[in-house]
């Protein structure tokens, strides 16, 4: 049977149909919930339910211990109600103009900038240009009805884009990037659904701006720069690039070209396994401790967070413990391959 569910603070209610999950109910109601991996692994869903009953479907411990579910947290793209619900939860307002669909695309370029990365520029269908925040990410949709998602690196305009840039790692084994890496040529037809996600610039504050990605996490925090360039946001902005070796910074050139032409931009690249082929003279180890070290006090500052999971965990929990960050301050999208959602289904 359905069951109503009553949002706190702003008091919106929708229905939730029997086998639909609280995250997907919203939406369909047109209602911005914080979304991103949809697998119950990366925690952006988290609301708290103050009144009613749930089941909170396929979540392991790991993402949301015992004591949280004890505490009234869920993570909203698993559970279900089993009565009607409030819920606890921080609506996105700025997300009720944007609109997802399924679309085609023209594989335009392909660029491989290391063995293991390649930057894909897709083109969009002629008069349908598509609105998206800085930071979302698309979902391709592939002929077995899986999907794989990836982030825009490329900058939103307000008038819509006509192409987006894609950056794309390989694992060995992967049905879609082996597909990009030894399959996928220039001119290719491709499906998908953008945009997705909540992660995006927050507008509605002036504190300074901590940027982190580890790997591919660059995408993202690439489209965030850009945009902040076009919209000349003057907040003091330091981005840490973590990598394994200095060949995993892809892009490093294309970041230091920007720091050189926005005043009030820090660049900090980090590699943890440096090799002498790297030739590497700086900063070492992992990167969310870097952050530490140059910021012990992040009580005054917003953290935008991009790459595996294990960093965005780390850097969460330290910086909140130990940097004395507010949680509500870190926003976070994780990279989760597949067999991290099988994982967070197990």
């Amino acid at each position: 049977m359905p069951f109503e569910v009553t949002l706190q603070p702003s008091g919106k209610q929708f229905t939730v149909q029997e086998g639909t999950s609280i995250l997907e109910a919203g939406h369909d109601a047109d209602i911005a919930l914080p979304y991103s991996c949809r697998a119950g692994a990366c925690r952006t869903c988290r609301g708290r339910i103050v009144e009613g009953q749930i089941d909170h479907g396929h979540v392991h411990p790991t993402y949301l211990p015992l004591e949280e579910r004890e505490q009234g947290y869920a993570l909203l793209c698993q559970a279900q109600p089993l009565s009607n619900l409030v819920i606890e939860v921080q609506e996105l307002d700025i997300m009720g103009s944007i609109r997802s669909r399924v679309c085609p695309g023209r594989v335009k370029e392909m660029r491989r900038v290391t063995p293991d990365v390649m930057i894909v520029r897709i083109k969009l269908p002629m008069n349908e240009d598509v609105m998206f925040l800085a930071g979302q990410f698309v979902e391709f949709v592939l002929a077995n009805g899986e999907r794989r998602a990836y982030s825009i690196a490329s900058a939103p305009s307000i008038g819509g884009v006509t192409s987006i840039e894609l950056h794309v790692r390989h694992t060995p084994g992967g049905l879609f990037t082996d597909y990009v890496f030894d399959g996928m040529k220039v001119h290719d037809l491709v499906r998908m659904e953008l945009p997705q996600g909540t992660f995006f610039l927050r507008e509605d504050s002036d504190k300074p701006l901590v940027l982190l990605a580890s790997g591919t996490g660059f995408a993202p925090i690439k489209s965030i720069l850009q945009y902040a360039q076009q919209k000349q946001i003057k907040r003091p902005m330091t981005f840490y690039w973590g990598g394994r070796t200095r060949a995993d910074l892809y892009e490093m050139d294309w970041v230091e070209r920007y720091a050189s032409e926005n005043e009030g931009f820090q660049f900090i690249p980090v590699v943890s396994d440096a090799t002498p082929a790297c030739g590497w003279s700086g900063r070492t180890g992992f990167v969310h401790r870097a952050v530490m070290e140059d910021f012990p006090d992040l009580s005054k500052h917003q953290v935008y967070a991009c790459g595996a999971p294990i960093v965005i965990e780390s850097a969460k929990r330290d910086f909140a413990e130990q940097c004395s960050l507010p949680l509500q301050e870190f926003f976070a999208d994780s990279f989760l391959d597949a067999g991290d959602r099988a994982q967070a289904r197990s």
